[in-house]
């Protein structure tokens, strides 16, 4: 059978995450079921694979998967006839190639890059409404960027763990973090091999409270240092969370 890996970008608003439920619509549910119409196949859709298992809202413009397919396919026949089975859904196959019989997308990942969109301004987001977390006060980015060096590096991030998560360890090796005042937005960027889950959300809304002046700086350092959960922030909400993409060797 061969495997193919699969590039995906979607607006994550009104799915239940990634992964297929039994209860609300996944994306990975969407990309199955579009697969299984172009195929014409009888019996169940075929299985995607994807990096990362994004959460309720949480959007994506480089998600990687990995299937296998009983027929073989040219990838650019296989990427025309999944987009137009998708329609209308908020869900675009942009690559599909041929992989190694052995490519895993999850278990090959070498880094997951996340950007998260902050609008800080008094009038609500038109346009943007659901791609960003819109704040009405300004914040203070260099602040911020400062608090958020505190996280790099190969620690315990108890503290910015959500409490159905289910990872066997919470040590975690935060190999970037950066804020910036990009126009009307503050984008924060992270990079890890593997994150938590809510970990990006979480420091996100820890970093916010740096913003708005409520905390310090160094206030990041003690609330990753106490290894729990109530000593950091709230957990920011989806709609400015973004996977942007997968690294592999």
């Amino acid at each position: 059978m061969p495997r193919y890996r699969l590039t995906i970008e979607y607006h994550g608003g009104g799915f239940v995450g990634w992964q297929r439920q039994a209860s609300g619509l996944g994306v990975q549910q969407v990309i199955e079921e579009a697969l299984h119409a172009m195929l014409g196949q009888r019996g169940p859709c075929p299985e995607v694979f994807a990096a990362g298992r994004t959460d309720a809202g949480v959007h994506a413009r480089g998600q990687v998967v990995h299937v296998d397919l009983d027929a073989d396919f040219a990838p650019e026949r296989l990427l025309t006839g999944l987009n137009f089975h998708l329609r209308p859904r908020p869900v675009s196959v942009l690559r599909i190639e041929r992989a190694a019989d052995d490519f895993n997308a999850r278990l090959d990942a070498t880094a997951r890059h996340y950007l998260y969109r902050i609008l800080d301004r008094h009038p609500p987001p038109g346009i943007e409404a659901g791609l960003v977390w819109h704040v009405p006060v300004a914040l203070n980015a260099e602040a911020m960027h400062e608090a958020a060096r505190h996280l790099l590096g190969h620690h315990d991030f108890s503290s910015f763990r959500a409490a159905e998560c289910q990872a066997k360890s919470p040590m975690r090796t935060l190999a970037h973090i950066a804020v910036r005042r990009m126009g009307p937005e503050i984008h924060v960027s992270a990079q890890a091999r593997s994150f938590l889950h809510h970990q990006v959300r979480i420091m996100v809304g820890t970093l916010k409270l740096v913003g708005e002046g409520k905390w310090q700086p160094g206030n990041v350092a003690k609330a990753l240092a106490a290894a729990d959960r109530r000593a950091a922030g709230p957990t920011a909400p989806p709609d400015g969370l973004c996977l942007t993409a997968v690294d592999y060797f």
